[in-house]
């Protein structure tokens, strides 16, 4: 990477390495059960290593993973939280997955605020795939370094954002054109409050 890109990209608070990472539920759950027991990132590591918890192909693979699951838990600097995804039922779960998701990434924390949390604000439904691309339209514009990606790179960032919300049961499926009515739970909505992150409660769908 030459020198301006490499500072383009250092001056981003964007990036794309979601494109790698994904949703992870699985992953995180395990991760989060470990380090609800009371073991150590290195030992949380070494333990989802030496037994292949991920069962991924490779020690590298696994133990990169293993370490972005960790990243991306400790991001919501919440005890609480890493014990629900432990804990909890796998639908809330899954939902402080995704906002573990929107703490580690801006991305995902822009997306979830300015578009879905605003038509949930306006009282819209409608969803399409032209909100995700004016979403990335108005990214590229704002920001140089994603301004830079590609259009392969684009395109799997749409789709880990898309798997995103079928995941949380905001969509249907790939084709849906609405967005679902979901419900916060208590829970991450309680932690939120406490954290002083009401902003993000749109993004729930969770507008009191």
């Amino acid at each position: 990477m030459d020198k301006c890109l490499k500072a383009l990209k250092t001056a981003s608070p964007y990036n794309a390495a979601m494109t790698r990472e994904q949703f992870l539920f699985y992953e995180m759950r395990t991760t989060a059960k470990l380090m609800n027991e009371g073991l150590d990132k290195n030992e949380v590591v070494e333990r989802i290593v030496s037994e292949n918890l991920f069962q991924y192909p490779t020690e590298k693979s696994v133990r990169k993973m293993a370490l972005a699951c960790i990243r991306r838990l400790e991001s919501m600097e919440d005890d609480t939280l890493i014990a629900a995804i432990a804990t909890q039922p796998s639908d809330v779960a899954k939902q402080v997955c995704l906002y573990a998701m929107m703490c580690q990434y801006r991305l995902v924390w822009d997306f979830m605020l300015t578009v879905v949390g605003d038509k949930y604000r306006k009282l819209d439904s409608s969803f399409s795939k032209m909100d995700l691309n004016v979403f990335f339209m108005r990214l590229q514009e704002q920001d140089d370094w994603v301004a830079t990606w590609s259009n392969s790179t684009i395109t799997k960032v749409r789709q880990v954002l898309m798997k995103m919300l079928i995941e949380n049961k905001y969509l249907d499926s790939t084709d849906a054109d609405h967005l679902n009515p979901v419900l916060i739970s208590p829970l991450l909505e309680n932690a939120i409050r406490e954290d002083g992150q009401e902003i993000v409660l749109p993004a729930f769908n969770c507008l009191t």
